[in-house]
């Protein structure tokens, strides 16, 4: 059984993660009642081992950040938090529905923070080696691998990041990318050429990921060192991310070809009352900073939409 809470929110912000926290933090200053909804508080910033590009913070670790984040956000009265995952949205005549799996509650206007989720390696054995070798999380999963030989596939500063992560506990650690330059920050570029433990191996892919209770190698589709054949205790997959808008969508939210949200400089959707922001948008440099931004944003014009509506 669904349960329809009565009141109406001003704002419910769909994500919490940086975005999502930024716009809550916003919404409450500009004295909105806010819910946000959320599966998992801090979002994929949580598997960021060390952050060194926050404005003001030298250095700090992607949990304790959510963690601060979340702190300030709560901090606020005007602000209800639910760890809830949002199954569906409707259109009503002057108001939205948003639905969890016991809940459905109703908003003025929506903020889709919703981020992403990392993309999965469509090669065979990659589904069958999840978490036997096969990893999406080197924070997570990288002091398992103490002293072995492990890749990392991709070639995307968060790759660079993750295989600087895992030099920490393996003893090699190879890059395998299909293009031939990675696509790395030149800070993280040069901190990856400069490790002894990493080898770069480019324009390559992985065609096949072979074990048996665990990863043991995988097949190339470009020979390395006269081999097509690399041996490896573990693979660490930083291929891109896909966008969380199929909420969004269902409201008939414009959406680029990569599934982004399209929004304006106003973090405005084409759906009056919706906003967007954070790695769903169509924005081209992904960076915690500008989700904080585009959720401040949001709730800026979240607040102008439903003054004017008084």
């Amino acid at each position: 059984m669904i349960f329809r809470v009565i009141k109406i929110y001003d704002t419910i912000i769909i994500g919490t993660g940086i975005a999502g926290y930024s716009a809550a933090i916003y919404n409450a200053r500009f004295k909105l009642n806010t819910l946000i909804l959320g599966k998992r508080y801090g979002g994929l910033i949580q598997d960021t081992h060390l952050i060194e590009n926050w404005p003001g913070i030298k250095s700090i670790s992607g949990k304790d950040l959510a963690k601060q984040l979340q702190e300030h956000a709560e901090s606020y009265k005007e602000t209800e938090f639910q760890e809830q995952e949002v199954i569906d949205v409707k259109k009503q005549d002057q108001t939205f529905k948003v639905i969890t799996k016991d809940v459905e509650y109703e908003t003025k206007t929506i903020i889709f923070a919703t981020g992403s989720e990392r993309r999965k390696l469509d090669v065979p054995g990659a589904k069958d080696f999840e978490n036997k070798g096969v990893s999406y999380c080197a924070l997570c999963d990288g002091p398992l691998f103490k002293d072995k030989t492990i890749a990392v596939v991709g070639g995307s500063d968060s790759a660079a990041k993750e295989a600087l992560l895992l030099t920490e506990h393996a003893q090699k650690v190879y890059i395998i990318y299909r293009r031939d330059k990675l696509r790395a920050e030149p800070m993280n570029l040069q901190r990856v050429l400069d490790n002894p433990k990493i080898t770069v191996i480019y324009n390559t892919n992985i065609l096949q990921i072979k074990g048996e209770a665990m990863v043991k190698s995988v097949i190339l589709d470009n020979d390395f060192k006269g081999e097509n054949e690399l041996q490896i205790d573990g693979v660490f997959i930083e291929i891109g991310q896909i966008p969380g808008s199929y909420l969004a969508k269902r409201l008939d939210v414009k959406l680029n070809e990569r599934t982004e949200i399209i929004i304006d400089k106003e973090s405005k959707t084409n759906i009056d009352g919706i906003y967007a922001a954070g790695d769903v948008t169509d924005t081209v440099f992904k960076q915690g900073i500008m989700a904080a931004s585009q959720g401040a944003t949001a709730s800026f014009s979240a607040f102008k939409f439903i003054k004017s509506k008084k």
